[in-house]
């Protein structure tokens, strides 16, 4: 069955390594499931209630990019523009938050007329090949230095980010640091030795360390400074009347109080940072796993935009912000999923957490951290095929524009945007503008135009 809906042999995979890569890619990805919640209950919506909808519209979404595009990506709630939402939108514009999931209702349903008519795949088609793989580095630096973050290691400073001090606060911030590290070490000595499943055994390895540290009183639980118990103390909860209060939320607002200008910039801003963020994700995470064909474009990535598009807008109507292709799916490739049945076993994992949400939302940051930086490693890699000899600096001196620029600047969609501009204006000037395809003149201009007015 999984042969005849997937094509494994075609893609050179098996259905174990597919289940193990979905497995793994839920797990690098189960916190959304805690921080969604979180931050939109600043906004006023009901955490259980956001959960829910999270879980629900990541396994419709996902189903979509399962059987559409048969692709390992797996999609939930967009980190950056669950805080959008909540922080700006609502709490800066004082806007209710039933309007900003409308918001993200409308930005899904231009996502679809987009997805359709191909100016989304003319937008992937159109960047160079050189390009995409220093989008796949960058992206690989930035999954690390959020790995970094949440292991508790890299903390904010004078200097902007420092190592944290392991002995200051020990039993909170210093172990989770060390237990980080440790899971790290055990991550990569069990890649290295090529052994299957390596992230996931070591997230788990790495919690279940936690989890001792906690029963001999080294990590202490202390809430106050956001350190929680990371033993469950329940599993299942099959209570789902909380999304009632989110449900079709979206359509129950006073249209009166919407100031029309202001409501077309939140869409534009929603729409802007979802579309680049998934190109990029699908641009980095594709060419890792050498998906690319020889041209640099993704087969089939027609219908993974239009599964993103159905997913942000199936999303507003549950009640959660703009669903997005998380770059976390590196991790389940990285573990060898190549096929939709990756996605698929993720998204049922999403679906299921809705009974198990206690289980799940119990695996601290610090377990998952080594992952992250384990796949920003794993994509780092890419930087070796692109060409930085003289022949190529109008290529190469964008690509390490973007590769820096999404770590340091914290987006993906920022590295995406510095590269394009700097691409189209080192051809320009140096007399090669020939080569730049129309679009991205477009798109260099749209950028600046974000700069200047946004």
């Amino acid at each position: 069955m999984f042969e005849k809906l997937f094509k494994l042999k075609e893609h050179g995979t098996t259905a174990k390594t597919e289940i193990m890569a979905g497995i793994t890619t839920f797990m690098t990805m189960a916190y959304i499931l805690a921080v969604n919640p979180s931050i939109l209950s600043e906004a006023g919506m009901d955490s259980t209630a956001v959960l829910l909808a999270t879980a629900i519209a990541s396994f419709l979404a996902t189903a979509c990019m399962a059987f559409m595009a048969n692709l390992p990506f797996v999609l939930s709630a967009g980190m950056g523009l669950n805080a959008y939402m909540a922080y700006t939108v609502v709490i800066g514009m004082g806007y209710s938050w039933q309007i900003a999931l409308l918001a993200v209702f409308v930005e899904g349903i231009i996502f679809i007329v987009l997805s359709l008519t191909n100016v989304r795949e003319a937008i992937f088609n159109a960047i160079p090949l050189t390009l995409k793989r220093g989008v796949s580095v960058g992206i690989g630096l930035f999954i690390a230095f959020i790995g970094l973050q949440n292991a508790g290691l890299a903390v904010d400073a004078s200097t902007l980010v420092t190592i944290t001090s392991f002995t200051e606060n020990f039993t909170t911030h210093g172990i989770c640091a060390i237990l980080a590290l440790v899971g790290l070490i055990i991550t990569a000595v069990l890649h290295i030795r090529n052994v299957k499943g390596s992230i996931l055994i070591g997230i788990v390895a790495t919690w279940v360390l936690g989890i001792i540290c906690q029963l001999v009183g080294i990590y202490v639980p202390t809430p106050d400074a956001g350190f929680y118990s990371i033993i469950p103390t329940s599993f299942v909860s099959a209570d789902f009347s909380a999304l009632g209060k989110t449900v079709g939320q979206c359509f129950n607002i006073d249209f009166g109080a919407i100031k029309l200008i202001d409501f077309v910039v939140v869409v534009f801003a929603f729409l802007f940072v979802d579309v680049f963020d998934t190109l990029g994700t699908l641009i980095g995470v594709a060419t890792k796993a050498d998906m690319l064909d020889e041209e640099g474009h993704l087969p089939g990535i027609k219908p993974a935009l239009l599964a993103d598009a159905i997913g942000t807008t199936a999303g507003a109507v549950l009640g959660t912000s703009t669903i997005t292709t998380f770059v976390e799916s590196a991790s389940g490739v990285s573990s060898g999923g190549r096929t939709g049945l990756t996605a698929i076993v993720a998204g049922i994992l999403f679906l299921l957490s809705t009974l198990f949400a206690p289980l799940f939302t119990a695996i601290p940051s610090f377990a998952t951290a080594p992952a992250l930086i384990m796949v920003g490693f794993l994509m780092v890699s890419s930087v070796t095929e692109i060409r930085f000899d003289d022949d190529n600096l109008t290529e190469a001196i964008p690509a390490y524009i973007a590769i820096i620029a999404m770590p340091l600047f914290y987006s993906i969609s920022e590295g995406i945007s510095l590269g394009i501009i700097s691409y189209v204006l080192l051809n320009v000037f140096t007399g090669k503008a020939k080569k730049v395809k129309p679009l991205m003149y477009v798109l260099a201009v749209l950028f600046v135009l974000k700069y200047i007015f946004l």
